[in-house]
């Protein structure tokens, strides 16, 4: 037997009924009758009590006769089988599993740390019994194998501007990421007889080793984006600013004026503070 057969056993509220007739009815004619040997009929009911077997809603039984595969009970409700059978539960409700923060390096060589989610239940009770020792620690391990390598696979952020420009960033990618990282740990957890539901990234950072030196590298990035946007404002601004100048015939102004012009407003369209204006109260030239 190498996969999963469903079982149904007898009922057992009708054995319920007939193991206490024998039982109490042995003991019954055994004191009527003063003859012994009706308790040996009590001895032998009394074992049919321990093949009585309780499946909860969303459990199963996996049921084994000295060694031997037998089958497995899924079917919610009370069941009488034979008394020397061992029964191993395995529960069939979804489970989660929240993986401890692991330090890895990404596909760059950063250190991070990251963290999984994984939502998960048992579709095969033999292969969950027997084709792993402990399959709820088999999920544990498969787990964290599968969150190294996917960090090994993507880089934590998108670094375009030192030749780095990934279509997949751990950051960024969240639903390519996560249909990677359920693909990679369904694939594992397979010989188990194991569903995986859902795997999400739980926690994503930097090691602490270097955070602090990839935060003032967000934060450089950041103010170049928004300087570049400035100096592109302020351009396109001293140009309208000349154009509609020289349309409307307001002041004559040669190439030199013009660039101090450029100059002012340049500096300051692109400072950080407030300027302070000076009132010329001569000439343009003075």
């Amino acid at each position: 037997m190498k996969s999963e057969k469903i079982i149904k056993p007898a009922n057992g509220y009708l054995m319920l009924v007939i193991v206490l007739f024998l039982f109490f009815g042995s003991i019954a004619f055994s004191i009527q009758q003063e003859n012994p040997i009706y308790l040996l009929i009590a001895v032998l009911s009394f074992m049919g009590f321990f093949g009585f077997i309780l499946v909860n809603p969303n459990t199963s039984k996996v049921v084994l006769l000295f060694g031997k595969y037998i089958g497995t009970i899924k079917e919610n409700g009370l069941y009488w089988a034979n008394p020397f059978f061992r029964k191993k539960t395995i529960s069939l409700r979804a489970s989660n599993f929240d993986s401890e923060r692991l330090k890895v390096n990404d596909k760059l060589g950063n250190p991070i740390m990251i963290s999984t989610i994984l939502v998960w239940r048992v579709t095969d009770t033999y292969k969950a019994a027997f084709d792993v020792d402990n399959y709820e620690n088999f999920v544990r391990v498969q787990t964290d194998a599968a969150v190294r390598k996917l960090a090994s696979m993507y880089p934590y952020d998108n670094f375009a501007d030192e030749g780095h420009d990934e279509d997949i960033t751990l950051r960024s990618s969240i639903n390519e990421v996560s249909e990677a990282l359920e693909k990679e740990i369904d694939e594992r957890l397979t010989i188990a007889g194991i569903e995986v539901l859902e795997a999400r990234i739980g926690y994503l950072a930097y090691a602490n080793e270097i955070a602090s030196a990839m935060l003032k590298r967000q934060q450089a990035t950041a103010i170049i984006a928004a300087r570049h946007k400035i100096v592109q404002g302020a351009v396109e601004m001293v140009e309208m600013a000349l154009i509609e100048l020289s349309k409307r015939q307001i002041v004559e102004l040669d190439d030199e004026r013009k660039a101090a012009m450029v100059s002012n407003l340049l500096v300051i369209l692109c400072g950080d503070k407030e300027a302070t204006p000076v009132v010329n109260t001569g000439t343009l030239s003075h």
